[in-house]
């Protein structure tokens, strides 16, 4: 087994279409179903039932295509510490980010992280919460932020940071005469919000504030990220609920943000790493975070 087999197990798992993963490798269809075969064989297990009209995994596939993407993420990061090794870094830090929680408060400390601890090299990986938390089991990442403390018994949480939760608006929006927003009067309106796959923990917390008010929200629309998120109420599809720093830091003119007038409706950024005893440069991280940035 080599990464040649890897890369073409994972073509045909993703597409479950034989003609379509070869031209996604730019090989012919011959070549990789005697690639599959020869994984299979060695294996000794079929990964793929393949009939005229579909491909679909078998259990051992599926089990298989949940530990290949490990293989390429440690190969990933064993490249990425060479190269920082050979840039004079004397450590490494890989810190996973979830739910978009791109913000000012994160920009300030990897500034800080910066000035304070120049030769560690710090890699960011954007990933879902549950990508996170596997990663973090698994020792792809050293630590990481996310908007959940549900996270299992094996991973501490702690709370990072809050912000107010706020209600962006588009400009010329009839909720504007108010100061602060009722939550029912913002329901009334359609909402966009963040996919809750992409997004699980802003999601969860989200779901936690509507359960206090008995009214369906009307999801028009949900996003891959914040930044869509307020361009599209920017345009007036809707309305959203989401940090006031992230409102913030869109800049745009077309967005305006109310407080709602639950004034303790906040959201909580954690920051996530496993229950052991950190390195000297993940301890001064953490220090970092509970120091400056909260």
């Amino acid at each position: 087994m080599d990464l040649r087999h890897l890369r073409c197990f994972m073509a045909v798992a993703e597409e479950l279409h034989f003609a379509r993963a070869a031209e996604r490798l730019h090989i012919e269809q011959s070549p990789l179903s005697r690639t599959i075969k020869e994984l299979e064989e060695d294996l000794g297990v079929q990964l793929f039932v393949r009939t005229t009209r579909s491909t679909r995994l078998t259990q051992a596939g599926q089990l298989f295509q949940k530990h290949v993407p490990r293989v390429f993420a440690t190969l990933s990061q064993a490249r990425d510490s060479v190269k920082s090794a050979a840039a004079g870094y004397q450590g490494q830090l890989r810190i996973a980010l979830s739910d978009g929680v791109m913000s000012p408060r994160l920009t300030t400390l990897l500034a800080q992280c910066r000035q304070e601890d120049p030769e560690v090299d710090i890699r960011l990986f954007e990933v879902t919460l549950a990508q996170q938390i596997q990663g973090l089991h698994d020792d792809l990442y050293d630590a990481g932020f996310a908007q959940s403390a549900e996270v299992g018994g094996r991973i501490l949480s702690e709370p990072a940071w809050s912000d107010l939760l706020v209600v962006a608006v588009p400009v010329r929006h009839p909720l504007l005469n108010y100061k602060r927003i009722p939550l029912e009067e913002v329901l009334r309106y359609p909402l966009v919000t963040c996919n809750a796959r992409l997004c699980e923990g802003y999601c969860r917390q989200l779901a936690r504030l509507l359960r206090e008010v008995n009214l369906e929200p009307m999801v028009v629309e949900e996003t891959a990220s914040i930044d869509l998120m307020l361009t599209l109420v920017a345009a007036g599809y809707a309305l959203a609920l989401v940090g006031a720093s992230q409102v913030a830091a869109c800049r745009n003119p077309d967005v305006v943000s109310r407080p709602l007038t639950k004034r303790s409706a906040t959201l909580t950024t954690y920051l996530l790493r496993p229950k052991q005893q950190p390195g000297e440069a993940l301890s001064r991280f953490v220090n970092r975070v509970g120091r400056k940035v909260r």
